[in-house]
């Protein structure tokens, strides 16, 4: 089944529903805009308890208000600042604590896992392929750690310097945090999904202590020097999460817009799920 052409909505809340191509099983675009926590995650479940064996898979774009999650295992102990005003939300994905906020792309990945014949630990590498292929189409190098799911800032390739990648700003955030992921696998279904920071107030992740990785520092995307826009983002990463998640062959990277911004602190300490 084609994919249908994408618009880039106007207005995220009013943007029309899209089909991606995604293997064989197409994948439902939903862009539900600026939404509590609570609200998505009361949804994502409802969604995944009613879903039979012939529900579309779905990928919900969201950004949310300030909020803390703490994971199933996660230990209230890992925020730091009690006294933040930031709520904290207890929640049925793995991992511990981290942070979602205003400037952040989440994607909640409603995928039926059996369908797809995909194991979990599949799924999650497919995942983090996508957000890297996102972020190298805005020339930034990035790469995972073993053991630690989520994706990091590495060490620009020769081709990405000749591309203009910024080396300098790379350096200074070697190592550095810029997407999560945390997922919750029911009856072969996920729910939750990945966090991409693209421009945020980055200061709340100074107040948790995710999987007691004190000093692990985020970032966004405007840290490493791309002005990028949310909404250009998010569709770029629902596109190639879809591609990822269908098995379809990897495809370049193609350059996208984005402009240079001026240094800024980042926050020094990390969030994972």
């Amino acid at each position: 089944m084609p994919a249908t052409p994408l618009a880039l909505p106007q207005d995220i809340d009013d943007a029309p529903d899209t089909v991606l191509s995604s293997g064989d099983y197409p994948v439902a675009l939903r862009w539900r805009g600026l939404e509590p926590y609570q609200q998505s995650f009361d949804a994502m479940r409802a969604f995944t308890d009613a879903r039979t064996a012939d529900t579309p898979d779905e990928i919900w774009l969201v950004e949310h208000p300030r909020v803390f999650t703490l994971g199933l295992a996660g230990d209230p102990a890992h925020l730091l600042l009690a006294d933040s005003g930031i709520p904290l939300v207890k929640v049925d994905r793995g991992g511990q604590i981290t942070y979602h906020g205003p400037g952040q792309i989440v994607a909640y990945l409603l995928i039926d896992l059996r369908r797809r014949k995909l194991m979990v630990r599949e799924l999650v590498r497919r995942i983090e392929e996508a957000v890297i292929e996102t972020l190298a189409s805005y020339n930034l190098a990035t790469d995972r750690k073993a053991g630690a799911p989520g994706i990091y800032v590495a060490q620009p390739s020769a081709q990405q310097v000749q591309e203009g990648a910024n080396v300098r700003l790379h350096g200074l955030h070697l190592g550095a945090k810029i997407a999560a992921l945390g997922l919750k696998i029911r009856n072969g279904c996920s729910y939750h999904g990945v966090s991409l920071n693209v421009s945020m107030d980055l200061q709340p992740f100074l107040a948790i202590n995710p999987c007691g990785y004190a000093g692990l520092e985020t970032v966004d995307m405007a840290t490493l020097g791309v002005a990028a826009g949310w909404r250009d983002v998010a569709l770029l990463l629902a596109e190639r999460l879809a591609h990822q998640i269908g098995g379809l062959p990897a495809s370049a990277a193609q350059p996208q817009d984005g402009t240079t911004v001026e240094d800024r602190p980042a926050a020094t300490t990390g969030s994972t799920e």
